[in-house]
């Protein structure tokens, strides 16, 4: 069975920065896009950035210049790069996967980022 395996949530204070890790386990097949949403207490989740397996990439208008996102294609796996935090980054963020940038099939179980001081 195909699994999102993510890490590398927590508690930071404003301005600092995290690094979240997923890595597909369960399968060898090459995942055409990979990233990650967030859903903040109740807010709708959203998409905070995807790259697909060419490098191309999307990000929320929130996020652009302080967030990046990167992926290792051999091995399945996808970092999320956050920098200047702010409160209002305070989520559980998903891992997602799919056949192209707009369409998930797969989601991680979720990691919490708390950004307070």
């Amino acid at each position: 069975q195909v699994q999102l395996v993510e890490s590398g949530g927590g508690l930071v204070q404003p301005g600092g920065s995290l690094r979240l890790s997923c890595a597909v386990s369960g399968r060898s097949f090459r995942i055409y896009a990979m990233g990650w949403h967030r859903q903040a207490p109740g807010k709708r989740r959203e998409l905070v950035a995807v790259i697909a397996r060419d490098g191309s990439t999307k990000y929320a208008d929130s996020v652009k210049g302080r967030f990046t996102i990167s992926r290792d294609g051999a091995e399945n796996t996808v970092y999320l790069q956050m920098n200047s935090l702010n409160p209002e980054d305070t989520a559980v963020y998903y891992c997602c996967a799919g056949p192209s940038i707009s369409v998930v099939s797969l989601w991680g179980q979720g990691t919490q980022v708390t950004v307070s001081s």
